[in-house]
């Protein structure tokens, strides 16, 4: 029997990225040797106080609801370490949200912000899922396709050359998924300066603001030329403590916008986890030991990925500056399309990577490698894959 289902999702696709790993741990189940890049969900360990520290929370039944903002103790440690690293105070009795994931905090920051028949600006390669929220909002995200032979640098008149009267918001990601760059101050001055001229809302998803590798500086737009009063800063746990399965972020804004993102919040899914938030409590004020260990971890992987990668015939790749992610340029290896490269890779060696079209206009001609697997896995994976990409030289 076909049921009549909401006409807003007629033109929203799976999450690429979700389905990829669905699809290789379905090929693993049948008996299928499979190595998968795709995922980027780190394998480490949960840090142990972390842990300790939902579990006490449980052992004396602190497991019934908080305020919907969160508990006002890991605001406040969310807004001293904003304080601290961005020069910005958040008033965490109502500028901070602690929310069931980062990428909630994006969908209710989206959906407080954006009209039906708004515009949002999303520059890519970005993250499979921005447009899709956007459009959940009723808005239409408009893609500004960066070029990889420009570093996927972002410039004002890019920008401004997508403006129209309906243009509402500019959504960031930097560190940027998929392609690991970090933007630079000269390119945060000038989205500020669009933002400004045209009264846009800024929402700055910046999950990956610890992963961040020497000789690059993350910095935010909130910091920037008369941005605070309009940016909202996303960030979370899962990637810097390996807390993916927690599913604990928070987004900080000013109280102008946070209390149209708390309905949203209020009127989805109430609050995050009470137990969850204290180890995000504990993460934040514990041993960062664990978080430079892993980072240290990438660092390596990345860089021999990337001597790997410098004699595949054809192929180039950009030393990432943050993430755990390798964006190598495919086009030159005779693929119709990054599509075709990845379902290529599937059946040829049996390792899955994210074709870079998933990521929008900007991506295609790339695929996307996570190094978040084992070291054993990342390694068998991607000599297997560079060993059949340099077969076709």
């Amino acid at each position: 029997m076909e049921h009549r289902i909401s006409r807003k999702l007629g033109n929203i696709q799976r999450s690429a990225t979700m389905a990829l790993s669905d699809r290789a741990r379905a090929l693993r189940e049948s008996g299928h040797q499979v190595v998968n890049l795709a995922g980027g969900d780190p394998y480490f360990a949960t840090p142990e106080h972390v842990v300790m520290a939902a579990r006490s929370a449980l052992a004396e039944g602190f497991t019934h609801y908080t305020s919907s903002r969160g508990l006002l103790e890991l605001r406040a440690a969310i807004a001293a370490r904003f304080r601290e690293r961005r020069g910005v105070v958040r008033d965490p009795a109502d500028e901070v949200i602690i929310t069931p994931s980062a990428k909630h905090a994006v969908f209710i920051s989206l959906m407080a912000v954006l009209d039906p028949g708004d515009e949002v600006l999303v520059p890519t390669p970005s993250w499979v899922s921005y447009g899709a929220m956007a459009r959940l909002a009723g808005a239409r995200p408009v893609p500004v396709p960066l070029s990889s032979e420009e570093n996927f640098e972002i410039s004002r008149s890019q920008l401004e050359s997508f403006l129209s009267p309906h243009t509402k918001a500019i959504v960031l990601n930097t560190p940027n998924n998929p392609t690991g760059r970090v933007f630079g101050a000269a390119e945060l001055q000038d989205i500020a300066m669009v933002a400004e001229a045209r009264d846009l809302i800024i929402i700055s998803d910046e999950i990956y603001e610890d992963i961040v590798f020497e000789g690059a500086v993350h910095r935010s737009p909130v910091e920037f030329q008369n941005c605070a009063h309009r940016t909202l800063v996303v960030s979370g746990f899962s990637k810097t403590y390996a807390m993916t399965g927690w599913r604990l972020g928070h987004v900080s804004g000013p109280r102008s916008l946070m209390k149209e993102v708390l309905k949203v919040q209020e009127h989805t899914v109430g609050e995050a986890g009470s137990f969850i938030q204290r180890g995000g409590l504990a993460a934040l004020a514990g041993d960062q030991g664990p978080v430079r260990a892993m980072v240290a971890e990438y660092a390596r992987r990345r860089e021999w990925a990337y001597k790997k990668f410098q004699d595949v015939p054809r192929l180039s790749c950009a030393l990432p500056e943050g993430t755990f992610y390798l964006f190598p340029d495919v086009s030159d290896l005779g693929f119709s399309d990054s599509h075709s490269c990845a379902q290529w890779l599937i059946e040829s060696c049996g390792v899955v990577v994210t074709p870079g079209s998933a990521f929008g206009a900007g991506g295609e001609g790339h695929i996307r490698l996570s190094l978040t697997a084992p070291p054993s896995t990342v390694e068998a994976g991607i000599s297997r894959l560079c060993e059949a990409l340099s077969a076709l030289g």
